[in-house]
């Protein structure tokens, strides 16, 4: 009992770890990767580095996206799930 007793801080703390910090990162990134996945040609993004434009082709891992600039390739990992959301709701 002794020994539990030692313990119990250690496993608390892991508890609350994973409750506040691991669980909603789990959460979040399967939210991205549906986002990721539910992109199409056409809809409107915004990169996390800012960059405006509309989708032109999709392929796999990356997509081309075409800015007042012309066309720019681009990894699906790097459009913002928050920005694009705020925007398409801006639009809508």
């Amino acid at each position: 009992m002794e020994q539990i007793s030692q313990f119990l801080p250690f496993i608390l703390m892991f508890v609350v770890l994973y409750f506040f910090m691991i669980l909603p990162q789990q959460k979040r990134a399967k939210k991205e990767k549906a986002f990721e996945s539910s992109l199409k040609v056409g809809d409107k993004i915004i990169t996390k580095s800012g960059f405006h434009g509309k989708i032109a082709e999709i392929s796999e891992t990356s997509v081309v996206i075409e800015t007042m600039s012309g066309k720019l390739k681009i990894e699906r990992s790097a459009i913002s799930m928050e920005m694009s959301a705020a925007l398409a709701t801006k639009k809508a």
